[in-house]
């Protein structure tokens, strides 16, 4: 299987800014997860890949946001789906300033995006704009569904991006690998994938296994870990093979695997 462009030349472990970077400085400054400072934070820090997730406002624009709702982020009791672009624009430019979608790929051009389709509606916008810069950019959802019509929106557009697959696939996968691993199911199941990407615990559930990782490698599939803070978990996750790491703290990250 033929390596993704999006993930050829970059550094391993992988480090992925989840939403960005906020420091604790930053935080106190009121600056926010997925914001334009966020994203700028992780790129100064020097994360290759910066993690987002993307939401439609009420009149069409693919949006940088994590929640469906205004109300952790900005204190406002609104859905994203029901302010517009300008609205959004407002409440965030004291928390970072809001970015979408194009206007992130375009402003960090040297930055590979790892996009998380949250909303039914943004599916396919998101892939037409993700189509032009398909070499940098993985294209994931938790739904299997939603993902796939954002990755044939951008294929029709004439572009290809990286995927990683939802929620019902890797149920499939951690099946499959448990006791005598199906290698027929696994194969199939990650046929035209190029990383997972998985908790190593899920409530009572390990996710993250030695099999599962063996797995995934012989299909040529990477397997990065969401959402490590930790340090000597980092550090304890890669010694067990896992190549790449999704974080909070992608200064921290970076620092421990510097050697």
């Amino acid at each position: 299987m033929a390596v993704h462009p999006y993930l050829v030349g970059a550094p391993v472990p992988r480090i992925l800014a989840h939403r960005g970077l906020v420091t604790d400085a930053m935080r106190d400054e009121g600056i926010a997860e997925n914001s334009i400072a966020a994203f700028a934070a992780a790129h100064a820090a020097g994360a290759a890949f910066i993690e987002s997730d993307c939401h439609l406002t009420s009149d069409g624009e693919v949006v940088l946001f994590h929640d469906d709702r205004l109300d952790r982020v900005a204190g406002v009791p609104q859905a994203i789906a029901d302010v517009t672009l300008a609205e959004l624009e407002s409440i965030m430019s004291t928390r970072g300033g809001l970015s979408t979608l194009a206007q992130a790929l375009t402003a960090f051009p040297d930055s590979r995006f790892n996009i998380d389709v949250k909303a039914d509606g943004a599916a396919e916008k998101a892939g037409r704009i993700i189509a032009q810069h398909a070499h940098r950019v993985l294209l994931t959802s938790f739904s299997d569904r939603r993902r796939r019509i954002a990755l044939r929106a951008a294929r029709t557009a004439a572009g290809s991006p990286a995927t990683a697959p939802g929620r019902a696939t890797i149920v499939g996968l951690v099946i499959a690998t448990r006791i005598a691993p199906i290698r027929w199911l696994i194969r199939r199941l990650l046929r035209g994938i190029d990383a997972l990407q998985i908790p190593e615990r899920q409530g009572r559930l390990t996710v993250l296994t030695p099999r599962l990782i063996r797995a995934a490698h012989e299909a040529g599939v990477e397997v990065h870990v969401w959402t490590v803070n930790d340090e000597q978990d980092m550090r304890r996750l890669v010694g067990m093979g896992v190549d790449g790491i999704v974080t909070d703290r992608a200064d921290r990250a970076l620092a421990a695997f510097a050697d």
